[in-house]
């Protein structure tokens, strides 16, 4: 099970990498278009603008569980609990794994259930009623960052605990 958990965070990792880098090309592309567009020609399209701010979320979302999974984010209580003691390392490491399931829970949760439960009224369902003016596509395309980005940091998080221990 350990494998299964550790092989499976690893898979989501590179997929999440590739299309982080995926949406900064797009993002990066689209501004240039933008960029061009207005001061060559005078005449910016209009969806340049939606979709580099669609990449930027997806790219900033990802990013992050890139870095949750890299241990690169910002790292609590390394100097309240120094390295010495396993079991002062074990209780860090519990502290950092309950903040993470205690922000991460309930945005997972209320992205398909709503405040007053029901499924017609979490944050997903309320994007799907939603259309992007611009391109013209349902905003939950760009909404469903949010709970997948929430859902691999928690995958990441079982694989750390999965990890084998260091001494």
């Amino acid at each position: 099970m350990r494998g299964f958990v550790i092989g499976l965070s690893n898979a989501i990792h590179a997929v999440a990498r590739r299309v982080a880098v995926l949406a900064i090309v797009v993002m990066f592309a689209t501004v240039m278009l933008q960029i061009i567009a207005r001061y060559v020609f005078d005449a910016p399209p209009v969806w340049t603008e939606d979709i580099a701010r669609y990449m930027m979320v997806w790219t900033g979302l990802l990013g992050a569980t890139l870095s949750f999974k890299d241990r690169s984010d910002a790292v609590l209580l390394n100097n309240v609990f120094p390295r010495r003691p396993r079991l002062f390392a074990f209780l860090a490491e519990a502290i950092r794994s309950a903040a993470v399931i205690t922000f991460a829970g309930p945005v997972l949760w209320y992205s398909f259930i709503g405040l007053r439960g029901g499924f017609a009224k979490g944050y997903l369902a309320r994007q799907a009623t939603l259309t992007a003016d611009t391109l013209g596509i349902p905003m939950v395309w760009i909404a469903v960052a949010v709970p997948l980005s929430m859902a691999i940091i928690l995958v990441h998080l079982a694989a750390r605990w999965a990890e084998p221990e260091t001494t």
